[in-house]
């Protein structure tokens, strides 16, 4: 069974096409991520799920409702985190809480009492009473998290959620949506470009040029690349590669001003490497492969290159 899914879902702005035939399928309690760079089509995706925009062709469903048809009734089982921050500043973190319940309908003491325990969760029952424009924003992002749990939703939306955020402040989002995927059984789907963030999820997909290029366990990912990451860094990296391929045998690329080549215990090579090529190599570097190599391996780019055209 699947809680969120998309069939050959496509979506154009004008000439560009933003999604191309998306098929993809999450299951419940899962943590799910959707990992590519600017103008992957991440952000478009996230706009037709939280019914921001409506599907154009192909189909997509959240708890068996269809996007296209029962918005609405979509917008009752999910609760959304946007990049910008949603909360009115002027209010306290109570009053946030309050007015988004009244909006989907809760009142009373059920709404105080929701109120009062996703305010301990987050650690901020004691600053419940402040202006949230005087919080960090660490604290802001958990105010935004307890505000889109407020209605029990059955999947959480996060679009880049780690935004801003310091690594301590991260590590506290990510508590609290481990915690909520516990003691309710919350799905969560997630866009991000970093790559600690999406290997703190269940599956990741990549998508490039609105292309869903791969899906998949981080783990299972990361063994598509051959073997260990050997990334040197040279003055000359056209000349260091064809030493490389000429005296070894070996398969070196260029990436950008470096260059790299992958390979099974690939520290065994480093002798060999730098004997090669004499004052051509300034450090060499042997890492296990990351998401970044097996985006890099499956498109040719890197997660962190902008695109012309924004999503």
């Amino acid at each position: 069974m699947s809680i969120v899914q998309t069939d050959h879902l496509t979506h154009r702005y004008g000439e560009r096409v933003a999604l191309s035939g998306v098929s993809l399928s999450v299951a419940p309690g899962e943590a799910f991520a959707l990992l590519g760079p600017n103008g992957s089509g991440k952000t478009t995706l996230f706009r037709v799920l939280s019914t921001l925009i409506p599907p154009q062709s192909g189909t997509a469903t959240i708890d068996g409702l269809d996007l296209a048809t029962r918005a609405a009734d979509v917008r009752s089982r999910i609760g959304v985190v946007f990049q910008s921050p949603s909360l009115d500043k002027q209010l306290t973190a109570a009053e946030n809480l309050r007015h988004h319940g009244h909006l989907f309908g809760l009142r009373g003491s059920a709404l105080r009492s929701r109120m009062d325990e996703l305010l301990s969760r987050v650690n901020l029952a004691d600053r419940s009473s402040e202006r949230v424009g005087k919080f960090s924003g660490g604290m802001r992002r958990r105010v935004e998290i307890a505000k889109a749990l407020l209605t029990r939703p059955r999947v959480l939306l996060m679009d880049e959620p780690s935004t801003g955020l310091d690594p301590a402040a991260r590590r506290e989002v990510w508590a609290l949506l481990r915690e909520a995927g516990q003691r309710e059984g919350l799905t969560v789907l997630l866009t991000t470009h970093l790559m600690d963030e999406a290997d703190d999820c269940d599956r990741v997909a990549f998508l490039n040029g609105g292309n869903l290029v791969a899906c998949d366990a981080p783990a299972n990912l990361k063994q598509r690349v051959g073997g260990d990451v050997m990334t040197m860094t040279s003055r000359d990296p056209a000349a260091l590669v064809a030493r490389l391929r000429g005296k070894l045998a070996l398969d070196a690329t260029m990436d950008g001003k470096s260059v790299r080549l992958e390979r099974s215990n690939a520290h065994e090579l480093v002798p060999a490497v730098v004997g090669a090529a004499p004052g051509l190599i300034d450090s060499v570097s042997v890492a296990k492969p990351t998401l970044e190599d097996v985006f890099l391996r499956l498109t040719g780019r890197r997660l962190e290159e902008n695109a012309e055209i924004a999503q």
